[in-house]
């Protein structure tokens, strides 16, 4: 509703500075423009007011992973050279190795899914792409961190 309502303001400034150069005043469209500007703002600040529970991703990889719109499936197919249903599929594989079960007395391992996700996107990149810093930033996790996944 904001973009449409963004899209009308748009125009009615575009008119108003036509009628500007063309120097054609028109008091009641400029009190118009300037209403409807003033409705754009109380819009756009109450859009905080009334927002819907949305989900919240705890970390950039599961957003990859499961948010489409974030990433759709021929992104997500050219990044990892596999689908979705793949990944989860290759990861059941490996989620029950002792490798990722967490040791007592010490911080929880990461979860299986982001060592698959990591090695897949670094396997499927090659030269700048492959760099531990654009591994990082796509997946939300630290450059040095990388390594230790892969």
């Amino acid at each position: 509703m904001i973009k449409e309502y963004e899209a009308v303001v748009a125009s009615r400034v575009r008119k108003a500075y036509i009628r500007f150069c063309l120097d054609d005043e028109d008091n009641f469209e400029d009190e118009i423009d300037e209403c409807m500007l003033r409705e754009l703002v109380v819009l756009k600040e109450s859009r905080y007011i009334f927002r819907g529970s949305y989900r919240q991703w705890e970390t950039t990889w599961e957003r990859v992973l499961y948010d489409g719109k974030y990433l759709t499936d021929d992104e997500f197919l050219s990044h990892f050279r596999m689908d979705r249903s793949c990944v989860m599929q290759l990861n059941s594989l490996v989620e029950n190795d002792q490798e990722f079960s967490g040791v007592y007395g010490k911080l929880g391992k990461r979860s299986s899914m982001i060592h698959v996700m990591v090695l897949l996107k670094f396997l499927g990149s090659y030269g700048n792409e492959a760099a531990l810093a654009k591994l990082g930033l796509m997946l939300g996790i630290s450059k040095g961190a990388v390594n230790d996944y892969i």
